[in-house]
């Protein structure tokens, strides 16, 4: 039962000689190819690359090396480059593109030892929040196949609940790893904006998009950003701030810890189900010695707004190098050079990333920047100014991290909107640059519930020391879908 362990199991596991690494990625190949046709979470299986790497890690660990990461199998979220395979962003207009070289959360997580059995599915380009809009199919959640996994990180978080594998890498622009972390029972982390290196990731929207690892709990969550996160001179956006030991202050006691919570995050919209499970960690937290107190985000109702000028016009400027001209699907038989870029981007792009380039190019237009652009861009330093203040009296904030449970396939493919409200509680943070964690809160109608936590910058710490302590009086996490 290899697979029902998780990762910091599995690294005592290996350093105990229970099994090789070889053994346990045989088991897990195994594993992804019997299951993973019901939940369609991996766009590339890597299986020489990783029974090679296995076999690397199992002599490193023969020589005497010992590390946490050492052969613990992984996968990567389809955005992270990777030397010589397909690496897709879920779209046809890079079906065919062979990475040639590695970003550096996948080298520095190669380097720590970790085995990579593949490459996972997700919402075509990171946009989107249910995982839906891949141009290889829909992600299904293994808690019920008829849901959405949450997106745009759903392939890494269906394969890590169930139990393929025990840990993924997602990305994070408005929600991305902590949304599907709520709605299939796992931990996930977005770090401070900076904190971990977006060279060789793929960009959606550039000031907001971040790295993170998605697992079953803090613990693992620690191991995994240790070796993530670091200054990379490569990324002119990362932060040359001293990373931490993540793993080191897991423990420490929460007594005294002023923990916040928005009034905001409580009105209407949140399913109140979901408010009394959000509730219930307050008080375990309280039993802990927190002290909770009450704040207001007044600038939390316009996040969506400004997120969906924002993120938009980002990504109508990162994607128009996808013209069919240098890499990238190319349609065929172009009349000329017009010809050629409109049918290839109109080949190549599915209707969500349409969708996205045509809002933000209005946005960004020389009628409508002042009034549009501009003005998310203010509202933007509000929201920012507001968690400022709130941290000024308390040291984490608390709430929700998604207002309902998992909605069905299909179900809002007709109302893009409705989608994007789903990430109320969650895109304000990548807006303010903040690190959010989602942790596993309970059920609702068989569906998982996460609770989100939001801390200063460069506060990673606290997040994973508030989740493990949580954790270590709660069994959510420890919950399986069944069949899995």
């Amino acid at each position: 039962m290899m697979h029902r362990l998780t990762l910091t199991e599995i690294a005592r596991a290996l350093a105990a000689k229970q099994f090789s690494a070889e053994e346990l990625t045989r088991n897990l190949l195994a594993r992804i190819q019997q299951l993973d046709p019901q939940l369609n979470s991996f766009i590339s299986l890597t299986e020489d690359l990783a029974v090679q790497q296995a076999k690397a890690a199992d002599a490193r660990r023969a020589a005497g090396e010992n590390g946490a990461l050492l052969g613990i199998p992984i996968a990567h979220k389809d955005l992270f480059c990777t030397q010589g395979i397909r690496t897709s962003c879920a779209s046809k207009m890079l079906d065919t593109f062979i990475a040639p070289y590695d970003a550096t959360v996948v080298s520095q997580l190669a380097a720590a030892g970790t085995v990579t059995l593949g490459k996972t599915n997700m919402d075509e380009f990171a946009m989107g929040s249910a995982s839906e809009s891949s141009y290889y199919g829909a992600v299904k959640n293994p808690w019920n196949l008829a849901h959405v996994p949450g997106g745009s990180s759903g392939g890494s978080a269906a394969a890590v609940a169930a139990r393929l594998l025990p840990a993924a890498t997602g990305s994070d622009t408005g929600g991305s790893i902590r949304q599907p972390a709520a709605l299939t029972n796992l931990t996930g982390i977005k770090p401070t904006y900076g904190r971990v290196s977006r060279w060789g990731m793929i960009a959606f929207a550039s000031s907001l998009d971040q790295g993170g690892p998605l697992a079953r709990n803090a613990e693992d969550c620690a191991l995994l950003l240790q070796a993530m996160a670091g200054f990379d001179p490569k990324d002119s956006t990362s932060v040359d701030e001293p990373v931490p030991d993540y793993s080191a202050g897991l423990n420490a006691g929460l007594q005294g810890l002023r923990i916040g919570l928005p009034r905001e995050y409580f009105g209407p919209g949140l399913d109140p189900r979901i408010a009394e499970l959000t509730q219930n960690v307050v008080k375990e937290l309280e039993k802990l010695g927190a002290v909770v107190k009450d704040i207001s985000l007044p600038t939390l109702q316009h996040g969506i707004a400004a997120y969906y000028v924002i993120a938009p016009a980002e990504a109508s400027s990162n994607l128009s190098r996808f013209d069919g001209a240098r890499f990238g699907h190319r349609c065929n038989d172009p009349q000329n050079l017009e010809d050629m870029y409109k049918r290839s981007r109109a080949e190549g792009f599915g209707s969500e990333v349409q969708r996205r380039i045509l809002v933000g190019a209005y946005a960004l237009s020389a009628g409508y920047y002042d009034a549009y652009y501009l003005q998310a861009q203010k509202i933007r330093r509000l929201i920012k100014n507001d968690f400022m203040t709130a941290f000024e009296n308390v040291d984490v904030i608390l709430g929700p991290t998604t207002p309902n449970t998992a909605w069905k396939i299909g179900e809002n493919s007709d109302d893009p909107v409705a989608a994007y409200l789903e990430d109320v509680y969650t895109i304000t943070a990548n807006l303010a640059g903040l690190p959010g964690l989602s942790m596993p809160a309970g059920f609702v109608d068989g569906l998982p519930v996460g609770v989100q936590l939001l801390a200063p910058y460069f506060q990673e710490s606290r997040l994973l020391n508030v989740a493990h302590r949580y954790q270590q009086v709660s069994d959510w996490h420890q919950q399986s879908p069944a069949g899995f």
